[in-house]
């Protein structure tokens, strides 16, 4: 959990970002990696690539092994673009249900702060988000979660 200054202001060392490579996620780490400078942390940067339903991993191998390494490129662009020497960011690449392993990631490596990306929602129709990862991660997650729109 995020710990406390002396001044009682919390502080946010360990930060997660999970990424899907949509054009937004440069904003999400951008804000992330400011905050980290700020209080000497680092940034994980997650990406869950979602398994097939009633399917096993060992069946669509190859074609995950695919999928893994377009992602590690794509990771590998945004830290590049988002690089500063104050801050470790850490690629993580996972298999399996999204909304579960960025909670399981999150309580395992103890982040203090979820930064996400999430759509803005209608006014005329507010419950049409309410299924989204962004929010099932702000529901459930231990920690923070900023969104950023």
């Amino acid at each position: 959990m995020a710990g406390l200054f002396p001044s009682g202001q919390i502080m946010f060392r360990n930060i997660l970002v999970p990424v899907n490579f949509t054009t937004d996620n440069k904003k999400a780490l951008d804000i992330a990696v400011k905050i980290a400078a700020n209080e000497k942390g680092s940034v994980h940067l997650l990406h869950v690539v979602e398994i097939i339903a009633n399917t096993t991993f060992t069946e669509f191998k190859e074609f995950y092994s695919k999928l893994e390494m377009r992602a590690q490129k794509r990771m590998d662009s945004l830290i590049t673009l988002c690089k500063n020497d104050q801050v470790e960011i850490l690629p993580t690449i996972f298999f399996g249900d999204r909304v579960e392993e960025i909670l399981a990631f999150s309580k395992k490596r103890r982040i203090d702060l979820i930064v996400m990306n999430s759509h803005k929602i209608s006014l005329d129709n507010p419950s049409q988000g309410w299924g989204t990862i962004s929010y099932k991660i702000g529901i459930l997650s231990q920690c923070p979660v900023m969104l950023v729109k």
